[in-house]
């Protein structure tokens, strides 16, 4: 999967989460998109919505929170051209319809968020703008992922833009016991066509960092400038920067480690091979003219002589002159 040029094949993306974590101060969130470039994040990503369009004019209190940290088109406009500016991609999570129309115009990718993980108009409504989509899975199970992933490619067709899946725990934080990272394997095993990452609202960095052992190929993390900067209960969770240039250096450290699926010898091993491999040798003092058998030979290190598993070229051959204990045979030796 690609992510406007970035390959996630060769690269884990590590997205700053920025949310609502700005508070509806456009300034602050110009800081935090600033202070995640120094990170060495590769994206970061805001939340979109139309209040009116996200909750219930019933919920009072969270209907007037929402307005106050609604960012305008564009503020998130130019925040789009700040994040290009310092290297970054830039994308929002919409909560509406018009708010992905919108975005559509300013962001390579689009993110479904959790809750709306079964709001399928939202759903059908991005996968038809055609671009990479990273759909979170808390509150998820496989039927539902199963469901998600058959209507995103009935709209894409014969086209991928590419479709990635992130292991999520919708709660606040998450308690450690609950991080559930084995699910991630457990995705890439169910949805093969389907890049797998995670999303992180555990405390601390750890649960993200495991998570790239564990097979992620994006990881999330909430960021915000410092957690106690209000009661809004998503800094507590966040990553403040210290945390986030720790975060990426470890995933950077940890991929390295992970290196690639496959079982071969690594360069490192290859000054070793001589020595620690064996050879067939003399068991004995043994005469010329003896012919060998079983109790005639054992293995020796180093290699580079007659190798385990090639027992059959001695066995019954006659010595060419005498050997000592421990003298590694010689195919010219052996009569």
């Amino acid at each position: 999967m690609k992510i406007d040029g970035f390959d996630l094949d060769e690269k884990v993306f590590v997205i700053a989460e920025i949310g609502n974590n700005h508070e509806g101060d456009f300034s602050v969130a110009q800081e935090m998109v600033a202070h995640a470039a120094e990170t060495g994040a590769d994206a970061v990503k805001f939340q979109t919505f139309i209040p009116e369009h996200y909750v219930s004019a019933s919920d009072v209190v969270r209907l007037e929170r929402l307005r106050k940290f609604q960012l305008s088109r564009e503020q998130f406009a130019q925040l789009a051209r700040q994040a290009k500016s310092l290297e970054l991609v830039f994308f929002s999570t919409p909560f509406d319809l018009p708010s992905a129309q919108f975005l559509d115009a300013i962001q390579p990718l689009f993110k479904i968020a959790s809750g709306d993980n079964n709001f399928y108009p939202l759903i059908e409504t991005v996968a038809g703008l055609k671009k990479p989509m990273i759909v979170s899975t808390g509150l998820a199970d496989m039927k539902l992922l199963t469901e998600v992933r058959r209507r995103i490619r009935a709209i894409w067709g014969p086209s991928d833009p590419g479709l990635a899946f992130l292991h999520c725990v919708a709660s606040y934080p998450v308690p450690p016991e609950q991080a559930n990272l084995a699910a991630i394997p457990a995705l890439a095993r169910e949805f093969p066509d389907v890049t797998v990452g995670y999303s992180d609202h555990t405390l601390g960095i750890d649960a993200a960092v495991m998570a790239v052992a564990a097979g992620a190929r994006i990881v999330e993390k909430h960021f915000t400038l410092a957690k106690n900067y209000s009661d809004f209960r998503d800094h507590q969770l966040s990553a403040d920067p210290s945390d986030m240039k720790a975060l990426v250096a470890r995933i950077r450290e940890v991929s390295a480690m992970m290196g690639k699926k496959e079982k071969i010898p690594q360069d490192c091993e290859e000054a070793l091979r001589g020595a620690v491999r064996r050879s067939i040798a003399a068991s004995r003092r043994l005469p010329a003219g003896t012919v060998l058998g079983v109790a005639d030979i054992t293995w020796v290190r180093p290699g580079g002589g007659i190798a385990p598993g090639e027992e059959e070229s001695v066995l019954g051959k006659k010595l060419n002159r005498a050997f000592n204990q421990g003298e590694v045979f010689d195919p010219a030796d052996l009569g």
